[in-house]
């Protein structure tokens, strides 16, 4: 039965009985979960502070997880059952075929081809099988049961309460759920760089039929065409997710500890948000952060004595083999001479309003095949070749794992421990600061075991043209020595150890902003380790140079403590402005009669805008005049006009925080951009001088909330980025961008500092009170005080404890 209590009139009395409540939770049991009586089932302890933060209390892994469950379902249902559709394969079925999915669990651009890769993946038994697998390359048990509470909270919840969101009430595709399917959505987020992404190429390849392999001519793809489109393709700038986060070491701070500042840049809707929570099983767990929708962990966070978040790597997460194919049979390949037939995966739809769709799916030893890497990378299945995706995240079910284990940690060297030992990460970095002032940067990702070595030797020359651009590898696929190795310290076959991974321990400051390793500390470089994990010696993008400059000038002042992780969260700067505004206001000024030419050929007065570009602040603070009109004149400008021809001065590796710069203010481009940034802004009836505020915005609740930051080109720390849209009034809607954001750090005290902000907040449910309040606090640049210890928890004024339990 659920209870509910609002905080009582006597505070000291409420704070009582709940130390007494907490106190009465036995540790963790030592008995099997499958032998304790089940007439009492799952139950927890939920408190809830400021902002409708819950801070679950279970006496073991699986009561822990049945309060995880049942309060995300409260937060966050119809976007979690919209998941579990996905990962049923049903999508077609409710939504219709065409529709497209949200994008949090693939790339898939419609339902239809989502459905047939997830429903695949559900009949081969694929999650089933890494289930079974042991530790540590399967989940382990701690896991195993966190996930089975959760689905046991989430439908507890669902059978004893009615959805009010919307989105889902009365929806029939709102159903109980098992751990499987816990364990599948685990599966999806481990591949969203891999086989996720591949979804529509995987779905669409088919074999060619007799006639055409008679009459096709080959179609090699270009080499050049195709290392631009990889290049492209694994671009991290370019992807919905990003993040910044630094570390500072002690050295650098007013107490000795450590700092952290993480910075996700998340998608805003849909399934792939963060919600926050605060897990503890006396004894062996108390943890706080942040947790993807639909797992049971905390994912990004802190504890007492270390705190960590992730960064969107550079690593390669997969690559291709080129098959060459049996004369006889293009669905079989030949392997050292010797003729292999492709598996079939035959699979059938259900599909609304229609007939269910039938595809087959064909895979082989590396991989399935697949049709593409995106639009611009075509791999034809011809009579003689075709291309096998290998994606060791596939055989990778151990993410959650990591996640636990380093949420247990004590120091940054117990997040290595934990990294090493469970090797779950799928596509990110981890930087992790902890109370005795160490810092850590690590690459420690799932990749598949491609020296260069490897690919020097073994690359078709397709691979020789797009390993170099981008690391991703094509190997001849014919050649049993050419398949990916193995490290000996590695817990799965054909991925690199975390010996290998690029890593960074104890300096001043250890940054990321979704670039390489390479200048983690700009005076510390690490270099070393093979292309598939990033590039060395090359440009970095204008939101890591900003960052270095930003971050290598507060460990040198020093004295730092969280008030300054804070300020520069929301210093908005922008680096593109540093760089080029000043110009482009002179070259602005250069124009004669102040008049300049727009794309269109219409001859446009910018005078105006020359004094706008000279007095603006170079911030992109929701206050800031000038901001929206250099943010529309950059985009127009940097898209149109390539590197090599913007600045004056190129790239050094010598000098790589300060170089490229110098904007060439006689590329033809600039004049073009200022006079279709003007003639936009003006035809849109925008003030040139408008506050950025009143033209990037969010509307919750019918409130209209300004919105600072700025987006992937301006190289803003604060990344937000909403499609341009004038009629609705600019930047109407954040599409992603800062997330769950933490400064952390400790000052001598009990209890580690920390700040948070959840900027989208905990709920998609326009009538839950915290459908808003976050974003209204993110809007005003204003912070939420995380309570982690007792006292704290147990002194909110706004404290409300509920006891959810399973009815048996």
């Amino acid at each position: 039965m659920l209870r509910t209590r609002p905080i009582l009139r006597r505070v000291a009395l409420t704070g009582a009985a709940l130390l007494a409540t907490t106190a009465a939770i036995p540790q963790a049991s030592a008995a099997p979960i499958d032998r304790i009586p089940s007439g009492g089932g799952l139950s927890a302890v939920i408190r809830y502070t400021e902002n409708g933060i819950p801070h679950i209390v279970g006496r073991d892994y699986a009561h822990l997880g049945f309060g995880t469950g049942w309060a995300q379902a409260a937060d966050q249902v119809c976007v979690l059952a919209d998941g579990f559709v996905t990962l049923a394969g049903e999508r077609s079925r409710w939504f219709g075929p065409d529709a497209s999915p949200d994008g949090s669990l693939s790339s898939a651009a419609r339902n239809l081809s989502s459905d047939l890769y997830f429903k695949g993946v559900r009949e081969s038994g694929t999650v089933e099988k890494l289930l079974r697998t042991p530790a540590p390359a399967g989940p382990g048990k701690d896991l195993k049961e966190l996930m089975r509470g959760w689905a046991a909270g989430y439908n507890a919840w669902l059978a004893q309460n009615k959805i009010t969101d919307p989105a889902c009430k009365d929806a029939a595709w709102v159903r109980p759920v098992t751990a499987t399917d816990v364990a599948a959505r685990g599966f999806a987020v481990s591949v969203l760089g891999g086989q996720g992404r591949g979804i529509d190429g995987i779905t669409a390849a088919q074999p060619p039929t007799a006639a055409g392999a008679r009459t096709a001519a080959p179609q090699d793809p270009d080499p050049a065409a195709a290392a631009e489109a990889a290049r492209e393709f694994f671009d991290t700038t370019r992807y919905d997710m990003g993040s910044n986060a630094v570390a500072f070491a002690g050295s650098t701070t007013a107490g000795g500890g450590g700092l952290l500042l993480g910075n996700p840049h998340y998608p805003w809707q849909g399934g792939r948000r963060f919600w926050q929570s605060q897990q503890t099983i006396p004894g062996e767990l108390n943890v706080s952060g942040g947790s993807l929708l639909g797992t049971a962990v905390v994912n990004i966070g802190f504890n007492e004595k270390v705190a960590w978040s992730h960064t969107v790597a550079t690593g390669t997460p997969v690559n291709l083999h080129q098959l060459t194919l049996d004369p006889a049979d293009p669905t079989a390949y030949l392997v050292d001479g010797k003729p292999e037939r492709m598996t079939r995966r035959t699979v059938t739809v259900p599909v609304a309003g229609g007939d269910p769709v039938t595809r087959t799916q064909w895979w082989t030893r590396y991989g399935p095949v697949v049709s593409n890497l995106g639009p611009s990378l075509p791999l034809t299945w011809t009579a003689g070749t075709a291309y096998a995706l290998n994606d060791p995240n596939a055989a990778n079910l151990r993410g959650s794992d990591t996640a636990l284990a380093m949420g247990k940690a004590r120091s940054v060297a117990g997040i290595q421990d934990a990294l090493k030992r469970t090797q779950g990460l799928p596509w990110v970095n981890t930087v992790a600061a902890d109370s005795a002032g160490g810092t850590l940067f690590t690459q420690s990702q799932v990749l598949p075991r491609i020296t260069d070595e490897l690919a020097a030797r073994c690359s078709t020359p397709l691979g020789r043209a797009t390993y170099p651009a981008s690391g991703l590898a094509v190997l001849d696929g014919a050649r049993g020595d050419c398949a990916p190795g193995s490290d000996p310290d590695a817990v799965q076959p054909g991925v690199f150890g975390p010996g290998k991974a690029p890593t960074l321990q104890g300096a001043p400051y250890v940054e990321n902003s979704n670039d390489s390793a390479w200048l983690a500390n700009a005076e510390r470089p690490l270099t070393g380790y093979e292309r598939i994990w990033g590039n060395v010696a090359a440009p970095r993008s204008l939101r890591t140079r900003g960052a270095i400059e930003d971050v290598a000038a507060m460990a040198k002042k020093g004295g730092l403590t969280v008030a300054d992780l804070q300020k520069q969260q929301f210093a908005n700067r922008a680096p593109a402005g540093d760089l080029a505004a000043a110009d482009a206001a002179q070259a602005c000024a250069a124009l004669p009669g102040g008049t300049a030419t727009a794309g269109d050929g219409t001859a446009v007065d910018v005078s105006a805008a020359c004094g706008v570009l000279a007095g603006w602040d170079r911030t992109a603070d929701s206050a800031s005049r000038g901001a929206l009109l250099f943010d529309r004149f950059w985009r127009k400008l940097t898209a149109a006009t390539p590197a090599k021809d913007l600045w004056l001065v190129p790239f050094s590796a010598a000098d790589p925080v300060r170089t490229p710069r110098t904007l060439n203010r006689a590329a033809p481009g600039v004049g073009r951009a200022l006079a279709d940034a003007v003639l936009e802004l003006r035809g849109a009836g925008f003030a040139l001088d408008a506050p950025l505020g009143e033209h990037q915005f969010v509307v919750r609740g019918g409130q209209k909330l300004p919105v600072g930051g700025g987006t992937e080109a301006l190289g803003v720390w604060n990344k937000i980025e909403a499609p341009w849209n004038a009629a609705r009034g600019g930047y109407p809607e954040v599409v992603h961008g800062s997330s769950h954001i933490q400064a952390v750090g400790w000052d001598g005290g009990r209890c580690p500092v920390a700040r948070t902000l959840l900027t989208y907040s905990q709920s998609s449910n326009p009538d839950s009170p915290y459908y808003a309040d976050q974003t209204r606090l993110f809007a005003q640049e204003r912070w939420v005080t995380s309570r982690f210890c007792e006292r704290d928890i147990l002194t909110s004024p706004q404290l409300k404890v509920v006891w959810p339990r399973e009815r048996r």
